[in-house]
Order: C-alpha cells, then sequence, then structure tokens
C-alpha cells in the first residue's frame, strides 16, 4: 500500500473515531480531539516531537485569529441582551417582517452583515437577535439560527475580501471586482434557496425537545414549538422590557451592531482603492481591523446601552464577566479542532486526496470545486482548501478558452464550504451556539453547508453556461 493510500484511510478512521468518542462513548469533545489529532498524526509517520508541534501550532494559529473576536463578541452579545437591545430589535423584525418572514429576513441579512466580516464575527454579533426572536415566537432557536448561518457562511465562502476568496484570486490572477459581482449573483440567490429550505426543514431529533430560550437565562418551555399559535400583534403584546431600565431602542441597538461592520468595510475600501503607503489607508485599516472594530464598538455599547442609560460601572463590569464564562469551553473546541486541522495538514492529507481527485476526467470549474471539497473535508479548513486547490488547477484554468477565471474562484469557494465536521472549527461554533449536540450539528450545519456547496455549483455551472452562449 502506497503512503498516499494509507493516508487517506488514516485520515477516514480519525474522522469515524473522533465521531464515535463523542457521540456513542460519550468523551469530552476538547479530549477526544486532542487525543485523536495525536493519534491521526502517529498514524501517518509524522516523528512523535513533529505531531505534538503541529498540533500546539495549530491550537495557537486558532486562538491568535478568534480568541479575542469571540470575546468581545461575547461582551458585546450579553450588553446588547441585558440592555433590551436585541429585544428591541426583535420587536421591530416582527412587526415590520412577520413571523413567517424572519428565516429570510436573517439569513440576507446574515449574507449582507458578513460581506465586510469573518464567520465567527458575524455569528457572535447576531446570534443573540436570534435567541432573543425565538423567545417571542416560540422557534426553536435552530429554526432561524440556520437560515442565519447560512448567509454568513456564504459570504465567509465566496465573496472577497475573504482569506479564501482572496487568496485564490492572486493565484489564478482575477479581477477583484468581476469576482465580487459574481460572487454577489451567485451568493445572494444560494443564501436565499439554502436558508428558507433550512427553515422549513424539521429535524425529528430537535422537535421532541424543549424550545431553547435566549442565552440560557430563561428556563427551557416544554410548550413546544408554538409558532403556529401566534399572529404578529399577540407576540408584540408578549415582549416585555429585558432589563429594569429604559430598554435601548432598536435604533441604537443596530448601531452598535454596525460600528465594526461600517469600520471593516472601510478597511476593505481602504485596501482596494488607496495608495499603500498612504496615511489614510494605514489609519482606516487601522480601525477596520476585526479585534480593533469590536473594541470601539464594546467602548461604544458600553457609553451608550449601559452608562447612557443610567447603568452603574459595577453593573457593566459584571455584564462583562457573566458573558465572558462560557466561552472557555469553546475556545478549548475551537483551539483542538485547530490543532486537529493542524495535524493533518503537516501529515499531507490534503495533498493526498486532491492528487487523487486531479486525475479525474472533469470539467475544470467542476475539478475546481472537487479538489477544493477533497481538501476541505480532509483538513478542515476552507481557507486551506481554497489555496491548496487553486495552485493544482491553475495550470488547467489557463489553457481553457471561454473561461473566467473568476469563475474558478467561486468553484474553488463553493467546494471549501462542503460537509463541514469534527476537523473543522466552525462546526464546533454552531454546535455551541445552537446548543446543539454532535449528532445534531452533524444532520443540521453539515447537511446545510453540503446543500449550500451544490447549489451554488449549480449556479456557477449556469452562469458559466450563459456567458458562453452570450459571445
Amino acid at each position: 500500500m502506497d503512503h498516499q493510500t494509507w493516508l487517506l484511510i488514516d485520515t477516514a478512521l480519525a474522522i469515524a473515531a473522533l465521531i464515535g468518542l463523542i457521540a456513542w462513548f460519550k468523551v469530552n469533545s476538547f479530549v477526544a480531539l486532542t487525543l485523536v489529532a495525536l493519534a491521526v498524526g502517529l498514524g501517518a509517520g509524522l516523528p512523535p516531537v513533529s505531531v505534538a508541534e503541529a498540533f500546539q501550532h495549530g491550537v495557537g494559529d486558532t486562538l491568535e485569529k478568534i480568541a479575542l473576536v469571540i470575546g468581545f463578541g461575547a461582551i458585546l452579545g450579553q450588553m446588547l441582551a441585558e440592555s433590551g437591545g436585541a429585544g428591541q430589535i426583535a420587536s421591530a423584525l416582527i412587526g415590520v417582517c412577520g413571523v413567517r418572514r424572519l428565516p429570510l429576513t436573517l439569513a440576507a441579512g446574515a449574507f449582507l452583515i458578513g460581506l465586510p466580516m469573518f464567520f465567527q464575527v458575524g455569528l457572535v454579533l447576531l446570534i443573540p437577535i436570534a435567541e432573543n426572536l425565538a423567545e417571542r415566537t416560540g422557534k426553536r432557536l435552530y429554526r432561524l439560527g440556520l437560515p442565519l448561518v447560512a448567509g454568513l457562511s456564504v459570504s465567509h465562502g465566496l465573496v472577497p475580501p475573504h482569506p479564501g476568496p482572496l487568496a485564490a484570486i492572486g493565484i489564478l490572477h482575477a479581477d477583484v471586482g468581476l469576482t465580487l459581482v459574481y460572487s454577489l449573483l451567485i451568493g445572494l440567490p444560494t443564501t436565499v434557496i439554502c436558508g428558507l429550505t433550512f427553515a422549513r426543514v424539521r429535524v425529528k431529533s430537535l422537535d421532541s425537545l424543549p424550545v431553547h430560550w435566549g442565552a440560557g437565562s430563561l428556563a427551557p418551555s416544554s410548550l413546544g414549538d408554538r409558532s403556529e399559535i401566534f399572529s404578529d400583534k399577540s407576540v408584540e403584546s408578549e415582549i416585555k422590557p429585558a432589563c429594569p431600565l429604559r430598554p435601548a431602542s432598536a435604533g441604537l441597538a443596530v448601531a452598535v451592531i454596525l460600528l465594526p461592520v461600517v469600520l471593516m468595510i472601510g478597511a476593505t475600501v481602504a485596501k482596494l482603492g488607496l495608495e499603500a503607503d498612504s496615511p489614510a489607508r494605514t489609519w482606516i485599516m487601522f480601525l477596520g481591523h476585526p479585534v480593533v472594530a469590536l473594541s470601539i464598538a464594546v467602548v461604544f455599547a458600553f457609553l451608550t446601552l449601559g452608562a447612557g442609560r443610567g447603568v452603574k460601572a459595577a453593573e457593566i463590569l459584571e455584564t462583562c464577566r457573566r458573558s465572558l464564562l462560557p466561552i472557555g469551553d469553546i475556545l478549548l473546541l475551537l483551539a483542538a479542532g485547530g490543532g486537529l486541522s493542524s495535524v493533518l495538514i503537516a501529515a499531507g492529507a490534503g495533498e493526498a486526496i486532491a492528487a487523487r481527485a486531479e486525475a479525474l476526467p472533469l470539467s475544470p470549474l467542476v475539478l475546481a470545486w472537487l479538489l477544493a471539497a477533497a481538501v476541505r473535508v480532509a483538513t478542515g479548513s476552507a481557507t486551506v482548501a481554497v489555496s491548496t486547490a487553486a495552485g493544482l488547477v491553475a495550470p488547467l484554468t489557463a489553457g481553457t478558452p471561454h473561461l473566467r477565471p473568476e469563475l474558478v474562484v467561486l468553484a474553488l469557494g463553493a467546494g471549501s464550504l462542503v460537509l463541514s465536521h469534527v476537523n473543522d472549527g466552525g462546526f464546533w461554533l454552531v454546535q455551541k451556539y445552537l446548543r446543539l449536540t454532535v449528532p445534531q450539528t452533524l444532520r443540521t450545519w453539515t447537511i446545510l453547508e453540503s446543500m449550500i456547496s451544490l447549489v451554488a455549483l449549480a449556479l456557477i455551472l449556469l452562469l458559466a453556461w450563459a456567458m458562453i452562449r452570450a459571445t
């Protein structure tokens, strides 16, 4: 048996073992991820010290990227919830859109808000609104949360300036502006189709559970899904302020959420439109860095949602303390998932799968999708999947007439979203924030990501066919 074949078997065994340890033997997820990461590295033939170093590097790299983002996001979410701002936004959405159109509103809104920011940032900012809407309408959190994460995921995978699409643009020498236009043409309908589909799909193992209420401050209800008996007027009549003080207005709460979004958009515009040595570009990009933008938003929330409403400094400090307590488990899970991904990359699992897929006689767009999907399944990293597959498919696309490299970028991005599972940090983030078990996350989030990937690929192929017919 050659080494590449063994790598494929080793990777498959590791994923199966991880699912079995967590789902069937009830081993702590963090411990299971760590043990499987070490085992898969040793099984792949890496030196023992290299396995430990690769795992440690993956843990550190993951925490470096997300720890501050999730921490600031948790504080913002708690401020929005306790100030009543999230409830006011929920009331406004119910009044304007109605209960039936909430999933579509959340999906489209998350897609637009996710354009300038990472998936993790958008999730921690928007999940308090989904929780509040679930509380007020009696819908289970996953029925609103899945359309929301669908919009964020599509933006992250397809639209520049997210890391994956930008990496592919550089490798394939695609046009940034055209890629952005095509990604919006593909991304928005993909979000609507997939978001609405999963808003209507019922998962029996989840619908038998109590309704998930709020951020854990209220006990779960045993009344079941009550959305069918609510009219818009009856829902509004049940809404009560989330705090004894005057609740923050919906406009102020939206301003808190959009402040980091605007700062990040400004950084993107400055990066694309200003000279590299321009002082204005330097400062705008500094203010638009996710950590800086979120820290500014937190200070703004302290002044407006807190002190501006008469909340004492000691109470704001206590709010911060409560918001940060639950994220330790999340950070450890994401860090261990990053460690597993790093070990798989060091072992060469992604290259082994990509080499097998590259030999298949397929069109460049389908091949690009398949290569990215293969690396994604093996490593759990969408960015690694896109950058690896882009290098492999670049020689093929260069010699294919009538094939826009921008469409290849989108095909790579679509492939990088498929089959998110236990080696992907996003899997654990969704699992924790939507309060699902691992099997439930596999039956919802994993299938949703795969559907997004396939729908996006179908729309890309349709657009490519239309462009060829038009020439």
